[in-house]
């Protein structure tokens, strides 16, 4: 995730290249918009490169505080969960597709004499394959399976053949022109072209095409090429939503160093739900113990697809999956696949895994470029905001291996300091915040960034010696985005393009909104406050 304070934050190095959907998200971590790309970085900088933008864009632009995305293996895939997304979460800033909720599909009906016809539900009465994210491909194909099978399209069957069989699209069951047997084979052909083993009838056409370009039909021809492309988009895997009558859900792991990073996907109905990031320290049985955990509070689906064994052999497996079994009330399957489209789930996952690795590559390098006795997975950093003598407040937010943890920022009202003066007022703040967390014996993090130069380094650092509390601490001066240490007037200069500067750019500039939304907020309190106080006033003067 990027987290933005202006658009001027913005950089496409920090996206990955693979397609996949970009969600926007507000200062209160709602999404904004869901879009598809074959690229996420060159969609994502299109929309902060170009300045020309209509106004709705330039609106969902100004709102814009951070930027999330879920990689899938190609641009149907992109389109299906973007579908997916939108449905779920309807952001303010997409289309409301009223007419349109859900990808179709071509399906075959469960009666003695099955028609074919166009669905968006998957129902136990239908046969149903697909979906289809290109409408045209879709009419198309089922077009060509209504010529090439002449299978039925009416809704009953009629006392006398309709028009369909005297163009020769229909073999007309209702008038018993055929038996049942022989309907039942062409249904059984027609299921297995809908199925994807089509590879006799492209033979067929590619040779009629061939003939009746020969013989200079070429409206025919043309006719045949377009039925051909159809039938190879036909062929396009989509990973994402294959039809399944069951729930999944893909876990994958990867230890590095003392944590293991786990990122879950859930799959319903063949249908990607999106995925949960977690980072935990490493132990023995790790993934199983997390297993356990997860799916104690957890929706338990049907089937569990691992990137790695998860028990030390079959006996150890079968137990879990029988205390799976015991809380789903129904069986449950775990499994690391070797092949097949179950192998591509796993593998898509794990590319969303090795996307959220970078951020803890980041966190490596800070603390090696800044010599930290500790890895900075938990940072914490403070702001002073003011406006004048009045209304001196500060905010403070947590960020946990690399991304905001927004039910820990605090906001601190400013007690003992008379007027404006950001040094006490930071001793106070830092006091307060780390005295209460010794008292409660709550995890200290690893990192405090200071929102300022030497002065309020020093003084956050003069606290936390009061307190006899030992947390490295870190500034962050505004004008030349420099970089200070406790009782050290000579900066740190680091290239204000590396991975480093835009993290501790992001922390520092996330909490300085933060404050001063508070700040704001004081302030319409307090003309609030004022407006109701007069209005009393004048109320009581009238009466009297």
């Amino acid at each position: 995730m990027i987290e933005l304070s202006s658009l001027a934050d913005f950089k496409s190095t920090d996206m990955p290249t693979n397609p996949g959907v970009y969600l926007y998200r507000n200062n209160q971590g709602e999404i904004l918009y869901v879009g598809k790309a074959k690229n996420l970085r060159s969609r994502v900088k299109s929309y902060f490169a170009n300045i020309d933008q209509p106004p709705k864009t330039r609106k969902l632009l100004s709102h814009i505080k951070s930027i999330d995305w879920i990689i899938v293996n190609n641009e149907v895939e992109a389109l299906l969960l973007e579908n997916k997304l939108i449905k779920q979460h309807m952001p303010k800033y997409n289309i409301n597709l009223k007419d349109s909720k859900t990808y179709a599909y071509i399906a075959l009906t469960r009666e003695d004499f099955p028609r074919i016809l166009t669905s968006r539900k998957v129902s136990p009465k239908l046969e149903s394959f697909g979906p289809y994210t290109d409408g045209f491909t879709r009419q198309d194909l089922q077009r060509l399976v209504t010529k090439v099978f002449k299978l039925r399209t009416c809704k009953s069957l009629h006392k006398r053949a309709c028009l369909n069989f005297h163009i020769g699209n229909c073999t007309a069951p209702c008038v018993r022109a055929i038996t049942k047997e022989q309907y039942e084979d062409q249904v059984k052909n027609a299921r297995l072209f809908l199925e994807g083993k089509f590879e006799v009838t492209l033979q067929v056409l590619e040779e009629q095409m061939q003939q009746a370009a020969t013989n200079q039909q070429f409206e025919r021809a043309l006719e045949l090429r377009n039925q051909i492309e159809s039938i190879r988009l036909l062929t396009q895997r989509q990973v994402v939503d294959n039809e399944k009558c069951f729930d999944q859900d893909v876990m994958v792991f990867c230890q590095e160093d003392d944590k293991v990073h786990i990122v879950q996907m859930g799959l319903r109905h063949g249908v990607l739900l999106g995925k949960k990031e977690f980072i935990i320290d490493r132990q023995p049985l790790i993934e199983q113990e997390f297993l356990k955990a997860y799916y104690a509070v957890n929706q338990i689906p049907r089937e569990i697809l691992l990137n790695k064994p998860c028990w030390q052999d079959s006996e150890e497996k079968k137990a879990l999956e029988e205390f799976l079994h015991a809380k789903r009330l129904a069986p449950v399957g775990l499994t690391v696949p070797k092949r097949g489209n179950n192998v591509c789930l796993v593998q898509l996952a794990e590319k969303n895994l090795q996307s959220n690795l970078k951020g803890n590559t980041t966190l490596k390098n800070l603390q090696k470029t800044l010599n930290l006795p500790k890895l900075p997975n938990v940072i914490e950093c403070f702001d002073i905001s003011n406006l004048g003598q009045e209304h001196i407040v500060a905010g403070m937010t947590r960020f946990v291996n690399a991304k905001a943890d927004k039910k820990n920022y605090r906001k601190f009202k400013i007690k003992t300091v008379t007027g404006q003066n950001d040094f006490a007022s930071m001793y106070e703040v830092v006091t307060r915040r780390f005295k209460r967390l010794k008292e409660e014996n709550t995890q200290m993090p690893d990192l405090i960034i200071i929102d300022g130069g030497p002065g309020q380094v020093n003084a956050a650092q003069t606290a936390l010696n009061t307190l006899q509390i030992k947390i490295s601490i870190i500034g962050l001066a505004k004008e030349k985005e420099e970089i200070y240490k406790p009782n050290n007037q000579t900066p740190i200069q680091l290239n204000k393009n590396s991975h480093i500067m835009l993290l501790i750019r992001q922390i520092r500039d996330t909490t300085h909104d933060f404050s001063v939304k508070y700040n704001r907020k004081r302030r319409e309190i307090q003309i609030r406050n004022e407006f109701t106080n007069n209005t009393k006033k004048e109320e009581k003067h009238q009466k009297q």
